[in-house]
């Protein structure tokens, strides 16, 4: 927006350039508000939801697993290129799961890289147990029946 633009939008009226302003309609121009860079870098390391992709480095700890299990030859290479996913997709059909070659939590399990919970379903409660009391059947109410 221009100047004069804005100035028309204050005073809520025409106004052209070269007119003089009214004392009272008059406004200071305010400079925009500087960022601060530390609070624009907080935004942006903003914790992302959801599945993230994992690191060279954790890349090249899954390969090392795939080369040591026998799925994978060469060196890690820390990108999961199409060798990482035909080995991982020959671990994953060895051994019964979903044949994606992908990574999941139960293939890192059978790597030996994940949590033993890792892609399990949760566990179920418990059935709650007896209540222990201290009557005897026959003392209870409505068990009153003579022979």
């Amino acid at each position: 927006m221009t100047a004069a633009l804005c100035v028309l939008f204050l005073l809520g009226g025409p106004w052209l350039p070269g007119d003089a302003l009214p004392v009272a309609a008059s406004a200071t121009i305010v400079a925009p508000a500087k960022v601060d860079p530390a609070t624009t870098a907080q935004r942006r390391r903003r914790r992302r939801r959801g599945q993230q992709r994992p690191t060279a480095e954790r890349i090249r700890e899954i390969q090392q697993a795939l080369i040591r299990a026998g799925y994978l030859e060469g060196k890690p290479t820390g990108r999961w290129d199409a060798k990482t996913r035909a080995a991982m997709r020959r671990l994953q059909e060895e051994n019964g799961l979903p044949v994606t070659g992908k990574l999941d939590a139960r293939s890192l399990v059978k790597l030996g890289l994940g949590s033993e919970t890792a892609g399990v379903a949760a566990p179920h409660p418990l059935p709650p147990e007896p209540v222990q009391t201290d009557e005897k059947p026959d003392d209870k109410p409505g068990n009153n029946r003579q022979p």
